[in-house]
């Protein structure tokens, strides 16, 4: 498999943490809260070698959504409201819904693809999958598909 110019999208949890320091790092320069690569690098405990050999490797999801399509599938319980509850979460964020498919439920479980345009004013992308993942009656959210 030629993973060499792929993407992936991946769980914060499953990230090694040198590359989770050099996202902050990155966060550091931005915002301009540190001057140098050296002081970021410093501040959050990595070296600068390992800063510039991943720093053009990874990035915060939501910093690079924007504007793009994303689809979600959702496995969840057959229950009157729960879908209302999951489209109020993406609203809440202000992500336009673009497409919404659910299946016949089986065994009281509904399989369902929602597809999401991601605008500038949308919220933290992470943080609206999180949110959704810890609604009661939704058993999982995974990303199918960014564009």
């Amino acid at each position: 498999m030629d993973t060499a110019n792929g993407y992936f999208v991946v769980k914060k949890k499953a990230i090694p943490e040198v590359l989770l320091k050099v996202v902050e790092a990155k966060r550091l320069l931005e915002t301009g809260k540190v001057q140098s690569v050296h002081e970021a690098t410093e501040q959050v405990g990595i070296s600068r070698s390992s800063f510039y050999k991943y720093k053009d490797d990874i990035f915060q999801f939501h910093d690079n959504a924007q504007g793009t399509t994303i689809t979600l599938t959702f496995q969840m319980d057959d229950e009157p409201g729960l879908l209302s509850d999951v489209l109020k979460v993406i609203a809440d964020f202000k992500a336009n819904i673009l497409t919404i498919h659910q299946s016949i439920p089986i065994n009281g479980v509904a399989s369902l693809s929602i597809s999401v345009q991601v605008l500038p004013t949308t919220g933290d992308v992470s943080e609206m999958l999180e949110s959704l993942e810890k609604k009661q009656g939704v058993h999982y959210v995974k990303v199918l598909a960014k564009e």
